[in-house]
């Protein structure tokens, strides 16, 4: 039986650390534009999941990569998708931008 490997991922905590100390970090939302529209963080490239197929090159490829949704289960794909696709250094973000808010940010807008 062969075993999934797991997928990359970084805490809310972890992500804030890194751009409070101004690392290099590409964020990129793969929610939908209504959800990007209710609340994103600062500086996110918003990509569609359905869409990143046909914008994986608009990627950077010499930086770290979060990806992020609303929950944590549309970046996990997206995440995957990178990973397969070259972009070893892509993370989810773990439980999403709603994870974020809840401890990061609790100024941000949360949705259900």
């Amino acid at each position: 039986m062969q075993t999934i490997p797991s997928l990359p991922e970084i805490s809310p905590q972890e992500l804030k650390q890194r751009l409070d100390e101004n690392q290099a970090v590409f964020l990129l939302d793969v929610r939908e534009q209504s959800e990007y529209d209710i609340v994103h963080l600062e500086d996110a490239k918003l990509i569609p999941l359905n869409t990143l197929p046909h914008n994986i090159d608009s990627l950077p490829t010499d930086q770290e990569i979060v990806v992020y949704c609303h929950h944590g289960q549309r970046s996990f794909y997206a995440t995957a998708y990178l990973q397969q696709n070259g972009y070893t250094d892509a993370k989810n973000l773990t439980g999403g931008i709603d994870q974020w808010a809840a401890e990061i940010d609790p100024t941000l807008k949360r949705y259900s």
